[in-house]
């Protein structure tokens, strides 16, 4: 090989070998539910930061509690769910640390625009559920442990109800594919309203029960405990929770809208 080529490739080698750690792309690994997913959302709130950071967010979306088992065996460095009851047993076990609110929306019900079953005219959320299973009428529950699903379980409990097999149908899929399926069969289903709302040009079941307060669905942001699992990227982590709560985090979430509704409100300070 000519002299001249042979110190070239040397020296490209050793410039990729010595080059300031500033110039390679950060990865930071988060793991969030498919709602954030499925609306749009990520894309449009992640991109500013990565510029910034000159970093690559690299998204699992998967229900809460997959998402939560995720940060507690160490395979993301961030979680961004909403179950709040599971996010504060994640902290008090020490596997989540900075955990803070960022934005929330609220849970409906949907189905069928003749509404079979008559879940309009219920009062409360439980007695909408109620109304389904004395009817009969199908639901499609995502099944699968995710914020979603653990709210519909507690309102089937407050109703003092078991679902049945026949009419009910768990299915463990994510929250775009669960609405695709009662669409298709003409069932019910819980499903949070910002995916509904960027879904729903593409569906015919329609909202049909909403509004009670029992339905408020806040979503939080939280690191993984780099005491517990050393090689998480908290550095990055952090600076992502500062982000998102932040003014232009914020600003993003609350300006974001699908068919000019917007799907989520921020809940951080700076709002």
């Amino acid at each position: 090989m000519p002299r001249r080529m042979l110190s070239f490739l040397i020296g490209l080698l050793l410039s990729a070998v010595f080059a300031p750690s500033g110039m390679a792309e950060q990865v930071l690994k988060m793991a969030t539910t498919t709602s954030t997913e499925n609306t749009g959302l990520l894309p449009v709130l992640d991109a500013p930061f990565e510029k910034k950071h000159k970093a690559r967010i690299d998204v699992i979306a998967v229900g809460s509690g997959k998402a939560l088992k995720l940060g507690e065996n160490g395979d993301v460095d961030i979680v961004f769910v909403h179950d709040p009851e599971a996010e504060q047993k994640f902290v008090a076990a020490g596997y989540g640390v900075d955990r803070k609110a960022v934005m929330h929306n609220d849970f409906i019900i949907v189905g069928p625009e003749a509404d079979p079953a008559g879940i309009r005219a219920a009062k409360t959320a439980d007695e909408a559920f109620k109304i389904i299973a004395e009817a009969k009428a199908g639901f499609v529950s995502r099944g699968d442990e995710s914020g979603t699903h653990v709210k519909e379980k507690n309102l089937w409990e407050k109703a003092g109800l078991q679902p049945e097999d026949g009419w009910y149908l768990s299915v463990g899929q994510g929250m775009g594919a669960v609405l695709r399926m009662a669409d298709d069969k003409a069932y019910y289903t819980l499903t949070d309203r910002g995916t509904f709302l960027a879904s729903r040009d593409k569906l015919t079941v329609k909202l049909l029960f909403e509004g009670d307060p029992v339905l408020f669905n806040p979503y939080h942001v939280m690191a993984v405990n780099p005491e517990k699992h050393k090689h998480v990227n908290y550095r990055l982590a952090k600076e992502y929770i500062d982000y998102v709560t932040g003014p232009k985090g914020q600003k993003a979430i609350g300006d974001f809208k699908v068919g000019g509704q917007q799907l989520f409100f921020p809940d951080a300070p700076f709002r």
